[in-house]
């Protein structure tokens, strides 16, 4: 807009373009773009050199299907790509999986969250081989204050642990992890949780035993603490003010009373204080 300026007030194009060290052709497309812009704009827009469409693009109905399929359902581009091609459309794979991202329909990876490759689930044979952690958050609505309890569970014996914290981290995971040690008459080997900051690389390089993340959006694998969560939750904090306080207080009876007088369908009908017993008398 500038070389405009200065055209505008009489200098020619060539004076122009030498005196702000552009080329001639430019000052001449600049002039005509002024031309048909309003007398008030300061700034000329640039055009992208980018085609506005390609000789291979989709067809406009084909991109409407893959969008109406993945809001009707939300499923995956795998599956609305098999979709199409029942319905004969003629479309590839990597074509679905653009136009899910054109159109803001998938969910970006975090560049900050780090991967971690699921090893082999290990067998719970004895006490400690496979011991389950997670966190439950909770939210207190009238002074909007979160706070979360710890929860841990052995797979053989379901012998449990938990306690209430005001703030996770990897150094919160590993405290609770050795309070549960000590208090658990059995080693801990392999410890098992989902891909949570806590449980990132500084708890399983610090946390002394064999940690495995389980497969991504696959709660399932840590199913029996999934379960442990809400029977806590519904026979322990139930009817209790949503408060830490609170909780952190019946939370010791609720223990001593899952560990030692509950019995448990899953491990035939038996409390967990008789197989942890069992495995030391074998021992």
């Amino acid at each position: 807009m500038q070389a405009v300026r200065l055209v505008q007030q009489g200098w020619s194009k060539r004076k122009a373009a030498r005196y702000l060290g552009v080329n001639h052709s430019s000052v001449i497309r600049w002039c005509k773009k002024a031309e048909r812009l309003p007398s008030n704009i300061h700034t000329i827009p640039t055009i992208i050199s980018r085609p506005h469409s390609h000789p291979n693009a989709l067809n406009l109905d084909i991109v409407n299907r893959i969008v109406s399929i993945r809001n009707d359902r939300g499923r995956c581009a795998e599956i609305i790509h098999k979709t199409m091609l029942e319905e004969e459309y003629s479309v590839s794979l990597s074509s679905v999986k653009r136009t899910l991202d054109r159109h803001g329909l998938t969910n970006k990876r975090s560049p900050w969250k780090k991967y971690h490759p699921p090893s082999e689930r290990p067998k719970a044979l004895n006490t400690g081989d496979l011991v389950e952690i997670d966190t439950v958050h909770s939210f207190i609505y009238t002074s909007r204050v979160k706070f979360f309890v710890y929860t841990l569970i052995d797979v053989y014996s379901r012998w449990a642990w938990a306690d209430v914290v005001m703030r996770i981290n990897t150094h919160a995971s590993i405290a609770f992890v050795r309070m549960a040690q000590r208090n658990a008459s059995f080693q801990f080997k392999n410890m098992q949780s989902d891909h949570g900051s806590e449980f990132s690389t500084h708890f399983t390089q610090n946390v002394g035993v064999s940690h495995r993340h389980i497969h991504v959006r696959s709660p399932n694998e840590n199913g029996h603490l999934e379960r442990f969560n809400r029977t806590i939750q519904e026979e322990c904090f139930s009817g209790v003010p949503r408060n830490p306080d609170a909780w952190k207080k019946v939370l010791p009876e609720y223990l001593q009373y899952y560990n030692h007088e509950r019995m448990h369908m899953g491990i035939d009908f038996k409390k967990p204080i008789e197989l942890t017993k069992w495995c030391e008398g074998i021992d």
